[in-house]
């Protein structure tokens, strides 16, 4: 399985959105209250566990424990909040983005294999 970062402060985000420019970047926002996103973690892992994209940087955010680095991701990126959420990003900006239950492995493969 490929090394997944958790995201703990705004310090780290802005770290990796500057890798963006060198890298594409998959960034799951994760509600540890909410059963959908806890769904969407599950399909997360089985991706990663299989057959992952190894040329992306993957980072996870918890949105209730770490809310500013939540918060600074959505402003930075200029995308909505929401939880859960998948982001991939190149070049600083996001390029593709979706949330619920429309985060499955299947499209995680289509987002992060192009």
């Amino acid at each position: 399985m490929v090394e997944v970062t958790a995201l703990e402060s705004e310090k780290m985000w802005l770290q990796l959105l500057q890798t963006s420019k060198e890298q594409m970047v998959c960034v799951l926002k994760h509600s540890t209250r909410c059963p959908i996103s806890s769904a969407a973690l599950e399909q997360w892992d089985t991706y990663l566990s299989k057959t992952p994209n190894e040329d992306v940087e993957y980072a996870l955010v918890l949105v209730v424990e770490d809310r500013p680095v939540s918060n600074l991701i959505a402003e930075t990126l200029d995308v909505k909040h929401e939880s859960p959420q998948l982001i991939v990003v190149k070049n600083g900006k996001a390029v593709s983005h979706t949330s619920h239950w429309k985060i499955t492995e299947s499209s995680l493969g289509e987002m992060l294999h192009q």
